[in-house]
């Protein structure tokens, strides 16, 4: 993972993501997913991309329980984008790099 994407903990959650001052991308992923595999590098160049008006973190949810059962997430990849501590909006499965640049930007300030 490159140094541009958090790894989020259910310990980390509420710092890191609740109480974050900009939008954060949130993606939900297991070493046995391979479509979480093909995602990664996209949600990595757009952490670089944006770096300063979003953060980006993942969190496996292998070794992470309460959040991900806390947001039902039951499919990978998810991705969730968290605004003020609220979902505003959630992603389902493999998108290209320019996808998920279109699903994020509208809720950039």
């Amino acid at each position: 993972m490159s140094e541009k994407v958090l790894t989020l903990t259910d310990g980390n959650w509420s710092a890191e993501v609740l109480s974050a001052e900009q939008p954060v991308l949130v993606d939900f992923w297991a070493d046995w997913c391979v479509p979480c595999k093909t995602l990664a590098p996209s949600v990595e160049a757009v952490a670089g991309e944006l770096a300063g008006r979003l953060k980006v973190g993942k969190m496996n949810v292998e070794e992470n329980s309460d959040v991900p059962f806390r947001y039902n997430i039951t499919s990978l990849p998810t991705l969730l984008l968290i605004k003020g501590g609220q979902v505003a909006e959630q992603r389902v499965g493999l998108m290209s790099k320019d996808k998920l640049l279109g699903f994020i930007t509208p809720h950039l300030g």
